[in-house]
């Protein structure tokens, strides 16, 4: 598990990241595995600053896709589950952020067509930097 530290972050990522946090979103993280792994993955690729917040699964004592690890992510940041947004790569994660009512933006890294065993995504973007240009261009909040 100590390997994970040592991942980088898809090239995209750090221009999306900023280019959300430019037009003035605010970024959390939630993740499964233990926040102090993000931090020390966001920290070397220098955007830890760009997030508000890094959450794991301890807080609710649910794993995602249980409603109650995006309850606890929304209510960390104060807001409704309608106006935030979940940006994952992960099929599984989407569906279940949406059922949780957030909106779902499902990054299609890999050409794959979305499960339709699951809720289809309500936004779909190649990466990061293409969504944040999309939010950005449409000069609508992301949820």
């Amino acid at each position: 598990m100590g390997e994970f530290t040592n991942l980088r972050v898809h090239p995209d990522v750090p221009g999306g990241m900023r280019m959300l946090r430019q037009s003035g979103i605010r970024l959390f993280t939630m993740t499964n595995g233990a926040a102090a792994m993000t931090e020390k993955i966001l920290a070397r690729e220098g955007l830890i600053d760009l997030v508000e917040a890094r959450l794991d699964v301890s807080g609710p004592a649910a794993w995602k896709p249980a409603r109650a690890a995006y309850d606890y992510a929304v209510d960390h940041a104060g807001v409704r589950p309608g106006r935030a947004s979940l940006v994952a790569v992960h099929p599984w994660d989407i569906d279940g952020a949406q059922r949780a009512g957030l909106t779902g933006a499902w990054l299609e890294r890999r050409g794959e067509p979305y499960p339709s065993a699951m809720s289809a995504p309500q936004i779909t973007a190649p990466d990061l930097e293409a969504l944040a240009a999309m939010w950005r261009d449409a000069g609508t909040d992301p949820a």
